[in-house]
C-alpha cells in the first residue's frame, strides 16, 4: 500500500449538508477500494487564488490515506465527473523521506506535538549583546549614487 494525499475544492454554492455528503462519498470511495484513511483536514471555505468556473471561493478538504495504486484511478475518475468539484489533486509519497514527511503532516493535522530536536551548538557561538552592537555599529552604509 502506498501513501497518498488528496485535496479537493467543492463549489461554495452547496449547503453544509451537501458538502458533508460529498466528503463522505470520497471517503467511502477510498475505503471501499481497500484504502485506509489516516486522517482528514477540513480547511473550510477559503478564497481561491483565481476565479474557477465563475467562483471566487471554495470549500477545501484534505485526506491523507494509504491504498493500492489502482484505487487512485477510480478516485480521479469520480472527481472528474462530479460537477461540484472545482479542482482536485492526488499526491503520492514514494521514498522513505517522503513517507516520513507524510507522517509529519498527519501528526500536525492531528495536533500531536513534534519530537524535540537537540539544541544546536552554534548557539554558543552567537555574540553576546555588546559584541552584537559593536559588530552592527562598525558596518558602513553603501553610498547611493
Amino acid at each position: 500500500m502506498k501513501h497518498y494525499e488528496t485535496m479537493f475544492i467543492i463549489k461554495p454554492t452547496l449547503v453544509e449538508e451537501e458538502i458533508r455528503q460529498k466528503i463522505d462519498f470520497y471517503k467511502d470511495v477510498i475505503t471501499k477500494n481497500g484504502g485506509q484513511i489516516a486522517t482528514c483536514l477540513d480547511m473550510g471555505m477559503r478564497n481561491l487564488a483565481y476565479e474557477i468556473k465563475k467562483h471566487k471561493r471554495g470549500y477545501y478538504f484534505v485526506i491523507y490515506f494509504q491504498t493500492d495504486p489502482k484505487a487512485i484511478l477510480e478516485l480521479e475518475r469520480l472527481y472528474r465527473i462530479n460537477e461540484d468539484i472545482l479542482r482536485f489533486i492526488v499526491i503520492k509519497y514514494e521514498s522513505k523521506k517522503e513517507q516520513k514527511a507524510w507522517q509529519t503532516l498527519i501528526d500536525r493535522a492531528n495536533k500531536k506535538p513534534e519530537p524535540k530536536t537537540k539544541k544546536i551548538e552554534s548557539d554558543k557561538a552567537k555574540p553576546n549583546g555588546e559584541a552584537q552592537e559593536i559588530a552592527e555599529s562598525t558596518q558602513q552604509e553603501v553610498p547611493k549614487v
